[in-house]
């Protein structure tokens, strides 16, 4: 399905600017802390703002994506890493030291099957005690909080004299365990434009049984600070021990014997 931010990089980062690249040094404060050696690949990497950010700390970067419109832009935008097409539900792009999944991009797994099949190319992928950084939103947060469902929300922001109005509406589906997002984008000269998409809700415990069953160690699973929390992520801030709120962050290490 097209969608008007992913297939229009330079609009998707004047909706979302991270002049700070508090994504990106979130996960490599994780990389560092943790001793991660210099191979990454960062999995649905998008415009290439974070994977260019680890590079520039001294990594040997690939950042993979689905849409070329957004590997395109990387390579234009923000050179260093090498960017490649690939899909997260199952990819063989060589040997790394970490996986770095940002942004909810592992929730595109919408399946069992989906979400097997990105741990056990992560597990094949990772060299021996290798590391995987994810971060994502949070199942149980919307198990019995409902401030960010039903009700839609109107958003505007302007960009090359032309303003882009959405109005998004969250809702669960309990069934297929998903968020489903409907956006209706509008500006003064079109008419309006909806899409939709979905993310997978994972659960903390959920979350766990799934790494440990591919061989993974978890060594940080909170609910923040982090690049997306209230109050963001800094420098010198250390993980959190709970699970309560919308984010969910998670650095897990492959066992050597698994």
């Amino acid at each position: 399905m097209r969608n008007l931010l992913t297939d229009n990089p330079a609009l998707y980062e004047a909706r979302f600017p991270d002049p700070d690249r508090l994504a990106g040094r979130w996960a490599e404060d994780c990389l560092r802390r943790h001793g991660a050696g210099s191979r990454v690949l960062d999995m649905g990497c998008g415009t290439g703002r974070d994977a260019a950010h680890l590079h520039s700390a001294g990594r040997e970067v690939t950042g993979a994506d689905l849409s070329s419109e957004m590997l395109g832009y990387a390579r234009t935008h923000h050179p260093g890493p090498a960017y490649v097409h690939a899909d997260l539900h199952g990819f063989d792009l060589g040997v790394v030291d970490a996986v770095v999944c940002l942004d909810s991009a592992l929730l595109y797994c919408h399946t069992n099957d989906q979400l097997d099949g990105f741990l056990e190319s992560c597990r094949k992928s990772l060299a021996p005690g290798g590391l995987l950084v994810a971060e994502m939103r949070n199942g149980a947060y919307f198990l019995g909080s409902t401030d960010l469902l039903d009700t839609p929300t109107v958003n505007n922001f302007t960009w090359q004299g032309v303003t882009y109005r959405s109005t998004t509406t969250l809702t669960v589906d309990r069934t297929a365990q998903l968020l489903r997002r409907t956006r209706v984008w509008a500006t003064d000269s079109s008419a309006p434009v909806e899409q939709r998409s979905a993310w997978r809700l994972l659960f903390p415990q959920e979350l766990r049984h799934l790494l440990a069953a591919h061989g993974f160690e978890v060594l940080e699973l909170h609910d923040g600070p982090g690049p997306r929390t209230e109050p963001a992520w800094r420098d010198g801030l250390l993980p959190g021990s709970t699970t309560d709120a919308d984010r969910l962050h998670v650095v897990a290490r492959l066992n050597s014997t698994f």
